[in-house]
């Protein structure tokens, strides 16, 4: 007979049942078979740290192609954005537009597409799993592509433009969360880093390659080359399985009541609302965080202005080196190189930050202890390092300090040195360019780790919050950047935004120095604490469960063992008690 629960043994249930989770913490697919009241504790469908389900236990060559598929269909996604750039002298010449800011509309548009669909598709993702949402929207993303390419009118060009990004935003706001559901907080950042070397040179690739189309094949072409390299992603993505640990549960949970006809398996990401309920919930998310949060409150200025500040520079490069150097426009291209391998720069350097984050994270040990964390749980959210091997978000706060120094850096010295023509070009590129590229990159790395490690299952609402609030700065800054850079010409316009990256330099540095506190009054993460206890309590009843129902077959089959011994031995002697017997009959005979 199984031992009788402990007193609190279904107390987190009857605490679900009385006092529901908040609507933020809806994070299901679908609505839940079972009731609080049939959730036998011993069926529970969970992911744990050796399910060969859980996207952690993939083999490696396939977390890397995962990596690689969603890093080069982010890639492409952000790449369009900006050969549209390069492609703007034709544009203005077949459709007759003589406004170059207007012509540029076709930029602004498509970024706040990204935008308006960061809102929708993150939380489609934690509604219906990652890749039902990447498939039908990267799909959706190179039909639209088409009417680009055989625009007739500016109009056309801009209203699809818009209209396909929403659908490409799917790559923006949810590959980030993809690469959290596969590795482990002790490998995190280096896939960040490698996933990021492709969506994070997008922009800059985007006026390379455009540029060489466009003067060579015409402005067309760079929609047709661009819709040939997305139906690449989709054929990747469509070899890219499921990652979203709550979908994974779910469909766990389902499989197993059809194979074995038990109704009673379940997992806790079954919810008793209607989808219609959790579609509210899931689409409303982003903007509750990014309303409540107040880590999101500076996160998201601070990204926003150095995203805006980054497509500004696809206006000022072709100002600078175009019209005052008289660069075509191919030539204005190789110009971005600087930033490129800036970006590169910061990403070979990993193992660098990586002993960064390990030393401050090491160097904080004298915190107060907190409760560690299991690496499988998808709610895991990073511990006090003195209780657990992996750092905490405040430690990767250090690099993004770096981040915020080198960015302005990079972009005042662009600046300053971008003009007159007797000053080589080379030194605006690479001094300028260089620096630059790496600020950004490590800002929007190990940001997104920032995030990643502070919201866990959360991330992707997080960070489509973010997504949502920079491109829309990034959409409106190059509107103004024409007026602005006549205005005050290119080196001052450079500086003043410069000077507005440098008054930004404190928001990472408040999150370095004093991130633990502020994590310790978010409601969302308190939330997240709440949920990831329950779940340790959950776990470990199965497991004492489990390990109470082995001892007992143990104990079961060693006695019916010695039952065994002991009928065989009575049977051995009482044959023996009976030839004696018959052997001494037959000498009294």
């Amino acid at each position: 007979m199984e031992p009788a629960s402990s007193p609190d043994e279904h107390d987190d249930d009857i605490d679900e049942e009385h006092n529901p989770p908040s609507a933020l913490a809806h994070t299901a697919t679908r609505t839940s078979v079972t009731s609080s009241a049939s959730r036998p504790p011993d069926y529970e469908v969970t992911l744990d740290a050796t399910d060969p389900e859980n996207p952690r236990n993939w083999p490696l060559w396939y977390r890397t192609y995962t990596v690689l598929a969603v890093s080069y269909a982010t890639w492409v996604v952000v790449l369009y954005s900006t050969s549209y750039m390069a492609a703007i002298p034709g544009l203005m010449a077949d459709f007759g537009v003589a406004d170059k800011p207007l012509a540029t509309m076709g930029l602004t548009s498509y970024l706040l597409g990204l935008a308006a669909g960061s809102v929708v598709v993150a939380p489609m993702s934690e509604l219906y799993g990652r890749r039902a949402v990447y498939l039908v929207c990267m799909g959706v993303f190179v039909l639209l592509i088409v009417p680009c390419g055989v625009a007739g009118s500016l109009g056309v060009m801009v209203g699809v433009r818009f209209i396909g990004a929403v659908f490409g935003a799917a790559m923006i706001s949810n590959s980030p969360g993809t690469i959290v559901d596969i590795a482990g907080p002790e490998t995190l950042a280096l896939c960040m880093s490698w996933y990021s070397i492709a969506p994070l040179n997008g922009p800059v690739t985007g006026p390379l390659i455009g540029g060489v189309v466009y003067e060579n094949l015409g402005w067309r072409w760079s929609n047709w080359l661009a819709m040939i390299l997305a139906g690449v992603a989709v054929a990747m993505l469509a070899l890219v399985k499921e990652t979203y640990p709550p979908t994974l549960m779910q469909r766990k949970a389902a499989r197993l009541r059809k194979e074995t006809g038990d109704g009673r398996w379940w997992c806790r990401h079954d919810q008793r609302v209607s989808t219609l309920d959790l579609l509210k919930t899931n689409l409303s998310r982003p903007f509750v965080l990014a309303a409540t949060e107040p880590i999101l409150w500076f996160f998201n200025i601070w990204i926003s202005v150095i995203y805006g500040i980054l497509y500004l520079c696809f206006i000022a490069y072709p100002i600078v080196f175009t019209q005052h150097r008289g660069w075509t426009v191919s030539q204005t291209g190789l110009s971005f190189l600087g930033i490129g391998l800036g970006t590169l720069l910061a990403i070979i350097l990993e193992p660098l930050w990586r002993r960064l984050i390990l030393s401050s994270s090491s160097s904080s040990s004298s915190s107060p202890p907190t409760k560690t964390t299991p690496t499988h749980s998808p709610l895991a959210t990073t511990t006090n390092p003195t209780h657990s091997k992996f750092p905490t978000p405040e430690a990767t706060a250090l690099v993004m300090c770096i981040g915020a120094v080198l960015t302005p850096l990079g972009q005042l010295t662009f600046s300053l040195t971008s003009l007159p023509r007797s000053i080589h070009p080379s030194i605006p590129i690479a001094l300028g360019g260089i620096p630059f590229g790496m600020g950004n990159t490590l800002s929007f790395i190990y940001g997104s780790n920032y995030l990643a490690s502070a919201y866990g299952l959360y991330a992707a609402s997080a960070l489509a919050g973010n997504a949502v609030l920079r491109s829309v700065v990034g959409a409106a800054l190059p509107l103004a950047g024409p007026a602005l850079y006549a205005a005050l010409t290119p080196r001052w316009a450079g500086v003043l935004l410069g000077g507005l990256e440098c008054l930004l330099i404190p928001i990472p540095f408040v999150f370095w120095r004093y991130g633990d506190r502020i994590r310790d009054r978010s409601r969302v993460i308190r939330l997240m604490r709440e949920e990831r206890d329950k779940t340790e309590r959950r776990e470990a009843r199965v497991l004492a469960r489990k390990e109470r129902r082995e001892v007992e077959e143990e104990r079961r089959v060693r006695v019916r063992e010695e039952g065994e011994v002991v009928v065989v031995v009575m049977g051995v002697e009482g044959d023996e008690e009976k030839k004696r017997a018959a052997a001494q009959g037959a000498r009294m005979a």
